[in-house]
């Protein structure tokens, strides 16, 4: 979603400019203590490598970094229209503690988030509260001009106005006019000029082509890898389920064909018998089917899939599309069943009583955000479901961020480019 900053005429509106402070004032409140927060745990974890302390704290202090800028990542696309791709090399699931630990560490995006971190809280703080203070710092002007400067009765200084007296109080209200009439064009561009910055830090320089070159290399690995695992999982259902169910079929029909003329009433209980059997080979080969690439998904489109996805779940909850047309179907189709495996968890993990799903689609890329009201806590990391999700969206060059603070809501954000 692109800031809605201007009308049909090219002319900044007042909404656009409300919008862009009200962003940066929210911006500038999480970004200082999320950065000093973020930045300190991570300098105490890493010196506390050489005691062994931050061989177990570290993976999970960086993980937190990672998660705390991919969320600024998606709102510079929802909010700037700014495309900060990510860069991180996959972990294997099953690496231990001093492995996760340094093959973290020597990831180079993993030092360009920290670097990130200091610029946030300093440059990325002043451009995230300029559109605010554009905005409101003339009111005050506006107030002294009607009285507010009796409170101070050895002078206030406006801006370089000193304020002494009426005269020169209409003379901050002038100085307040000036600077709303600069906020009307340098507001929503100041915005912009955080989101821009985030990305001139979090994106890599020289080496920034070979970097995605690499992480796309990993990633179409792990997709070949992941559609092998799949071939041999269907054939194994295949073997175990359904062939085996239409095997004794067969025979049952042999067997039937041999009593049909000397045991009728056996041949008819044979006969009910290999129709119980087509059957449940029948409802094995859809349910095979719809684990492959769902019906509705093909037929109707990723909102009407999800609708049907979620009316299995025991917990109540509500979705909101917003999909002009149809993207390519890889592209649902990764979508879909990032959105299944969000929610799965959700379900198994959370404790939520109430889930909310989000699909739309702006500039180029479709967005699922998967929100619950459960306890919180999730973590991209070895073990859990989102690793395999982000990979997942890896194959597309797409972004997942968690916002799972301890007592929940947690919030998944997934975002994928399609045309």
């Amino acid at each position: 979603m692109t800031m809605d900053t201007k009308n049909g005429s090219g002319r900044t509106t007042g909404r656009g400019i409300g919008l862009a402070a009200v962003r940066g004032l929210a911006l500038a409140l999480v970004s200082l203590p999320g950065a000093v927060l973020c930045f300190c745990l991570s300098l105490v974890s890493i010196a506390l490598i050489p005691i062994g302390v931050g061989i177990v704290t570290t993976p999970y202090v960086l993980t937190g970094v990672r998660a705390f800028a991919n969320a600024r990542r998606v709102l510079a696309a929802e909010w700037g229209g700014v495309r900060i791709p990510p860069a991180y090399r996959p972990l294997p699931e099953d690496a231990n503690p001093w492995a996760r630990t340094f093959g973290m560490l020597r990831d180079p995006a993993t030092w360009r988030d920290l670097r990130w971190l200091p610029v946030d809280m300093t440059a990325g703080f002043v451009t995230a509260l300029l559109p605010a203070v554009l905005l409101l710092y003339p009111l005050e002007g506006f107030a002294l001009a009607i009285g507010l400067w009796r409170v101070f009765p050895d002078g206030y200084w406006y801006g370089f106005v000193p304020v002494t007296g009426q005269a020169s109080a209409f003379g901050a209200a002038a100085l307040g006019l000036v600077l709303l009439f600069l906020a009307h064009f340098l507001t929503p561009r100041l915005l912009g000029v955080h989101f821009r910055l985030t990305r001139a830090v979090l994106t890599g320089g020289q080496g920034e082509l070979a970097e995605r070159v690499r992480v796309l290399t990993e990633t179409r690995r792990d997709a070949v890898d992941t559609s092998a695992a799949e071939l041999r999982r269907i054939e194994r259902d295949l073997h175990d389920g359904a062939q085996a169910r239409l095997v004794a079929v067969g025979m049952d029909l042999g067997t039937i064909e041999a009593l049909l003329d000397k045991d009728p009433a056996r041949a008819k209980e044979l006969i009910a018998q290999a129709r119980k059997s087509s059957v449940e080979a029948l409802t094995e080969l859809r349910e095979l089917v719809r684990g492959i690439h769902p019906p509705v998904l093909a037929e109707r489109g990723l909102g009407d899939a999800v609708r049907a996805l979620t009316l299995r779940l025991p917990v109540t909850t509500e979705v909101s599309v917003d999909l002009p047309g149809r993207a390519a179907a890889p592209v649902e189709s990764a979508a879909y069943f990032a959105v299944s495996e969000v929610l799965t968890n959700a379900v198994k993990h959370s404790g939520a009583d109430r889930i909310w799903v989000d699909l739309h689609r702006a500039d180029g890329m479709l967005r699922a955000t998967v929100t619950d009201n459960g306890k919180g806590g999730a973590v991209i990391g070895a073990g859990s479901g989102l690793t395999g999700v982000e990979r997942r969206l890896g194959t597309f060059d797409g972004v997942l961020a968690v916002s799972s603070p301890a007592g929940g809501p947690t919030m998944v954000t997934m975002e994928i480019p399609c045309a």
